[in-house]
């Protein structure tokens, strides 16, 4: 139990120290950026795919594809629900700069802020769900992911907030409130593998189904909006390859 708060504390804080970045270089280039946020695109490919869908077809027994696959599907639609609900994290990120000077409306900030933190819950629950089935391999490289996501995420909710006159405090604060949404769902995550093990497959691919969501609808679209789709597809391919072999050297 120490190593999954641990790691909660670890996925969550990685935000907090993108958003402690984002204060020091308000004006970070969108190459920079974009390769950090693919390369981690790619690492949550691998760790969906290896860490999660996996695992699901092979705890799933007689049943295990159509359970794997009805587990995607429902972590997809839960997600595109939550979309129709707060506006694309990548539409929003795009450019937000030009967004905090065409309308200094604080109240579309925050719901930029409450956009990240809504989709930070099943990524916290997708590394819970890896402790609660005792990969805990697994769910470290899932962890690690996670984390290496939610540097550049917490980057980038900085300028938006200051150029809508929320004081510094207040946005490290609200960056810090995104975070700990994560370690929130670390813990659901593995609390609720752990109470029902009989739903563990698909659990797993729930996880694995919104991790993928998050990957296609959030961070790829992101990463090839600012003119760097090929260094961009490099890094994600580096990312996913990195996983594969992380995967295999810890067995």
């Amino acid at each position: 139990m120490e190593l999954v708060l641990l790691t909660a504390l670890g996925v969550g804080g990685a935000t907090a120290l993108g958003a402690v970045i984002g204060f020091l270089f308000k004006n970070i280039s969108h190459k920079f950026s974009d390769i950090v946020l693919s390369f981690a695109a790619g690492v949550m490919l691998a760790a969906a795919v290896v860490g999660l869908v996996l695992p699901s077809l092979e705890y799933g027994g007689r049943w295990g594809i159509l359970v794997t696959v009805a587990g995607i599907l429902a972590g997809a639609v839960c997600l595109s629900l939550v979309d129709k609900l707060v506006p694309h994290l990548h539409k929003m990120v795009a450019s937000p700069d030009e967004e905090a000077h065409q309308n200094k409306n604080l109240s579309k900030v925050l719901l930029f802020v409450l956009a990240i933190a809504i989709h930070n819950l099943p990524e916290g629950i997708a590394a819970g769900v890896g402790f609660g089935a005792g990969d805990t391999a697994g769910a470290l490289v899932i962890a690690g992911g996670i984390a290496l996501q939610n540097i550049p995420e917490g980057m980038v909710i900085i300028g938006p907030m200051l150029a809508a006159g929320v004081t510094p405090r207040k946005t490290l604060l609200l960056a810090l409130l995104t975070g700990a949404v994560e370690v929130v769902g670390t813990l659901i995550g593995y609390f609720a593998v752990s109470l029902a093990s009989a739903v563990l497959p698909f659990a797993l691919a729930f996880a694995g189904g919104t991790m993928l969501y998050v990957i296609s609808d959030e961070m790829i679209p992101e990463t090839h909006a600012h003119g760097h789709q090929r260094g961009a597809t490099y890094a994600l391919l580096v990312g996913f390859c990195l996983m594969l072999v992380t995967d295999v050297l810890l067995g």
